[in-house]
């Protein structure tokens, strides 16, 4: 006490202010140590100060320029001022009380200005990001049309210098208020009435300086606005149009000309009073602001250039096109020609084989209700997604879904901070199932399954406990007196205890640190949390990688994979985005750019994350790398096993699909008329109709030697519903990213997804079949179309399923094929392609050998009975086919052989 009485009273006012400080921002405080401990257990320490130092920085800059203009005029307005001693009377600005001394305003406003000081900084501390990417950024080596600079001007230059250029702008004009009022309480101003205004010579200049300078700063701005051109939209298309390059841009420099003028104007009106050449310089800069923004361009636009549109606007439609191209990736698609052929044989479907055994037979959505029914084994695990991914298995490419089992802290029958936070610390394992494979209960077999898991593969999990996933609770404490639970077996429980490297090592200061984190005293005062303990916070993968990699916009579907030496492990995929390249269609809450450029690795059991760049031509990317050294790693340090895994995001590859619809027109008078547009199909899913989705399948492309891991997604016209192209993107190396689209021939029809639905629906056999299923509590789901491009033709599939209404369980019931004009239903896939392919299998010639018809079951044809059954079964399905055809007379003839072959049949068995 008597230290703080022995400090002079300026003194005491900065400790007073100091606490202040830290009481109000005691929180952030306490947060900034948690995140530094964070960020040093998992090595990401350069990402945590880099990213503070630049914050510091900018909320310097701010906070000292708030501070110094502000501050430095109250000076100069207090000591310029006589405090209003000799103020004449009937003035009607005479205050009722004696105005604070100089003196005693200065310190005052020190002080008040020093806490707002504060404030500002905070504001500056958000540009820290800019100020980094300001003083980092690396060119893109391409120039926008109109200015001729780099696009790393608009990306990384012109966001910091125009905040830069509002805050002085504000803080000036701040300025100029404040200086006006310390002058009106210190009797600076006269108004006696009807006399006139006046106002002392100090105050005059002093105000007039501030207007000037606001003057010269606007001139300043109307230079930076010149850069905005290129992202407005007035014309057609987004980007500078003819109206905006033949009159804003003389407008906006006739701006800052005539602001630079009004500023020297106003310098002149300090020393002699005469307000004409001021008057007449503002009255022209208010007439020009007007006119030359809004009436000026507006009469332009509706009279010049509406009525000859396509031709003056030709060159700005060539400037949108190839810029908007250029960002989204679409210059880099390659264009190919597919025939589309209704040629295809059982011979091209047999040399595709690698293809048929993985066509998606399973839909996402009936498939983790399955895996929900048959393998969440306890409630309080839960299956979120499921994921899409290939793995070599017995030596067969195979393409595979996969759901990780997630534990729910939510769903525990017991919600204490125990459970929820010592107990019940972790998922466990995950399911795998081919995407063809189908038991005889219409159930998905499975390659892993069950706790602990079984395997029916050579694909094992070593590792399968998830302590970091997609639905983990906030915090969990490892390592601590209390068992851990692991998994359930029968009635019982096996308990574990973690042995990773995750999570942050405590102590008793971090415990008390933790329990002022979280907010918890429980941590505090837990007997069972120890010096040997550990916690594990930030669980959520993409908060986790949202966190080292800020700079990326993290995709919302991380994807699992099993690693070769059977760790679980997350794919997550980041986009390099900006709303700052010229000429380029933007797109809502992503910008007008976006790259691929990320791919991050998180390990489920301890957390680590490894950031790798996927795009190496993305000045974006490399001006993080930069910015964070040694954080971002090459897509060649990843190890080889994750690296199979590593797939085009059906995110980016939906947007760019978006884009491409319109932007694949290059011709600038067929992109103005809209002549070619495509859309994205509507087709139904689950019941209703949507626009389809990009799928993955392994195909082999047309032209190529082997099979690989594709994302496709296919076009129709605009308002028409037959294909018009598809595209796909490459997955696997050394062809990653490789985008494809095969366009089909326009001189003839080829069924496009909306219409296969539609004669699907209108199939007597089928529409009389789903309609019989969906009676007595039953409901039929149809799953999503599959166009599967094989040779150089489109094959249609989709599944059937029928689930109860009351229950969770769908049985994947039949599969349609359709190809041409022949659409089936059958039970399995092969039989279905049989039925519209034929068998062509050589058979041996010998005078024995039976004779069937295609599709026949195997077996029918080895006694004399099997091969009329055989026979009588050909007649039944060609009798189906003639009712879809609506033949009615083929129909009863086919009824009329098949009853003469069941009459022998039932004759001989008597």
């Amino acid at each position: 006490m008597s230290i703080v009485r022995n400090t002079p009273p300026k003194g005491r006012m900065l400790i007073a202010v100091a606490l202040l400080v830290v009481f109000l921002f005691s929180w952030q405080i306490i947060t900034l140590i948690a995140d530094w401990l964070w960020f040093q257990e998992l090595g990401y320490t350069a990402v945590f100060t880099v990213s503070l130092l630049a914050q510091a920085q900018a909320a310097a800059l701010f906070a000292v320029l708030f501070f110094m203009v502000l501050f430095l005029n109250l000076f100069l307005a207090a000591r310029l001022s006589s405090g209003g001693g000799n103020t004449p009377p009937g003035n009607v600005f005479r205050l009722p009380v004696a105005p604070m001394s100089s003196a005693g305003l200065i310190r005052s406003g020190f002080f008040v200005l020093l806490v707002l000081s504060v404030f500002a900084a905070l504001f500056g501390a958000s540009q820290g990001e800019n100020l980094l990417r300001f003083r980092n950024g690396l060119p893109f080596q391409i120039q926008d049309p109109l200015f001729h600079r780099d696009i790393a001007f608009y990306v990384f230059q012109l966001p910091f210098l125009k905040q830069v250029y509002g805050w002085v702008m504000m803080v000036f004009l701040l300025s100029l208020l404040l200086t006006a009022v310390v002058y009106l309480i210190r009797g600076a101003f006269t108004l006696v009435p009807p006399k006139g205004f006046y106002a002392t010579a100090a105050a005059r200049r002093h105000l007039f300086l501030l207007v000037a300078l606001l003057f010269f700063l606007s001139s300043g701005g109307f230079w930076l606005d010149l850069f905005d051109l290129p992202f407005i939209k007035r014309g057609v298309v987004y980007g500078a149009g003819y109206t905006d390059v033949t009159t804003q841009i003389w407008v906006l420099y006739a701006l800052s000309i005539l602001s630079a003028l009004a500023g020297l104007s106003f310098l002149f009106l300090m020393f002699k009073r005469d307000w004409r050449i001021p008057a007449l310089v503002v009255v022209a800069f208010l007439l020009v602001l007007v006119a030359g923004r809004t009436f000026y361009p507006t009469f332009i636009q509706k009279f010049v250039v509406i009525p000859n549109e396509v031709v003056l606007e030709k060159p700005y439609l060539e400037h949108n096109i190839r810029y908007t191209r250029q960002a989204y990736g679409l210059n880099n698609i390659e264009d190919r020609d597919f025939p589309a052929l209704d040629d295809l044989t059982m011979k091209d479907i047999r040399n595709n084989n690698a293809t048929i055994r993985n066509i998606r037979l399973w839909d996402y959505a009936p498939l983790l209700q399955s895996y929900g029914q048959l393998q969440e084994i306890r409630t309080y695990y839960k299956f979120l997604g499921v994921d899409n991914d290939r793995y070599t298995v017995a030596g067969e490419y195979r393409q595979v879904m996969l759901s990780p089992r997630e534990l729910s802290s939510a769903a525990l029958p017991s919600r204490t901070w125990v459970n929820e936070h010592l107990t019940y610390t972790h998922g466990y394992g995950a399911v795998m199932s081919p995407v063809n494979r189908i038991s005889q209960e219409g159930m998905p077999e499975f390659f892993i399954q069950d706790i602990p898991p079984k395997h029916n593969t050579d694909i094992r999990i070593s590792r399968p406990e998830i302590y970091y996933g997609e639905s983990s609770n906030e915090y969990v404490f490892v390592m601590t007196k209390r068992p851990e639970f692991d998994y359930p077996v029968g009635d019982k429980n096996v308990y574990t205890t973690y042995s990773g490297k995750g999570g942050v090592p405590l102590s008793f200061l971090k415990k008390i640190l933790f329990a002022l984190r979280f907010q918890s005293l429980t941590i505090l005062l837990s007997d069972d949390i120890t010096s040997t303990s550990r916690i594990m916070y930030h669980r959520s993968i993409k908060e986790r990688v949202s966190r080292v990699a800020p700079f990326a916009v993290m995709d919302p579907d991380p994807y699992l994979v099993v690693s070769p030496e059977g760790r679980l492990v997350w794919l997550l995929d980041g986009y390099t985005v900006t709303d700052r390249y010229p000429y380029s269609e933007p797109t809502p809450r992503i910008g007008n750019y976006i790259r691929n450029s990320l791919k991050a690795v998180v390990d489920a059991y301890d957390g680590t994350v490894q950031l790798y760049i996927s795009d190496a031509r993305d000045p974006i990317i490399q001006t993080y790398a930069r910015i964070f050294p040694g954080v971002l790693r090459t897509m060649e340090e990843m190890p080889q096993g994750l690296r199979s895994h590593v797939r085009y995001p059906p995110g980016m590859f939906s947007l760019q699909a978006r884009m491409y619809q319109t932007y694949h027109m290059q011709d600038p008078q067929v992109f103005y008329n809209k002549e070619d547009l495509w859309t994205i199909p509507q087709a139904a899913s689950g019941g209703a109709e949507q626009e389809m989705r990009p799928y993955y399948t392994i195909m082999r492309l047309p032209e190529e030697k082997k099979e690989e891991y594709i994302l496709l997604l296919p076009f129709t016209p605009s308002k028409r519903d037959n294909m018009s192209a598809w595209l796909a993107a490459r997955c696997d190396a050394p062809h990653y990213g490789k985008l494809i689209v095969y366009n089909f021939p326009k001189q003839r029809l080829v069924y496009g997804p909306r219409q296969i639905i539609a004669r699907i629906n209108q199939d007597p056999y089928i529409s009389q079949q789903l309609s019989l299923w969906n009676q007595r509590g039953s409901r039929v789901v149809q799953g999503s179309l599959l166009a599967i491009p094989i040779e150089k033709s489109i094959l249609y599939v989709q599944s059937v399923f029928l689930a109860s209404e009351k229950g969770q369980l769908p049985e994947l019931k039949r599969i349609i094929v359709a190809f041409g004009n022949t659409i089936v239903m059958e039970e399995t896939l092969e039989t279905a392609l049989q039925r519209v392919f034929g068998d062509e299998r050589p058979r041996e010639a010998s005078s024995s050998a039976p004779v069937t018809s295609p599709g026949a079951p195997p077996g029918l044809a080895s006694s004399p009975t099997g091969r009329q059954v055989a026979e009588a079964l050909t007649h039944y399905r060609k009798a189906q086919d003639m009712l879809r055809q609506g033949n009615w007379g083929g129909y009863g003839e086919e009824l009329k052989k098949m009853e003469a072959i069941l009459t022998t049949l039932e004759k001989s068995a008597r």
